[in-house]
């Protein structure tokens, strides 16, 4: 696997999450070492951060309706982090296997 974020990308991602307070997406992660699917939690200042970045394989957003599914896809675009859109929000990827080729929001 190839990593395509770094630590702080995670927290440029982290804080901008924290910073749609109105709002607060759902997310989970899924560790690469071992393929653990974590929870959906919705706390991100302590939670996200918990265990560190590095073996996060991907983390799924989850939004709730359309108004907070444009304002976390804005916030995404501007950080601009490697992923795509899903059936309830976005994925972002911390790795990828070699040579996939990967899309940014």
């Amino acid at each position: 696997m190839q990593s395509v974020m770094n630590n702080t990308k995670w927290r440029e991602l982290q804080m901008a999450m924290y910073g749609i307070k109105d709002f607060c997406p759902r997310w989970r992660t899924r560790c690469l070492e071992n393929g653990y699917l974590a929870s959906w939690d919705g706390e991100w200042f302590y939670h996200f951060s918990e265990q560190g970045y590095d073996w996060i394989e991907w983390v799924e957003i989850k939004t709730e309706n359309a108004e907070e599914d444009s304002i976390v896809l804005s916030e995404l675009k501007r950080i601009h982090v490697p992923g795509h859109r899903t059936e309830h929000g976005f994925k972002v990827y911390g790795y990828v296997k070699e040579g996939q080729p990967v899309n940014y929001l």
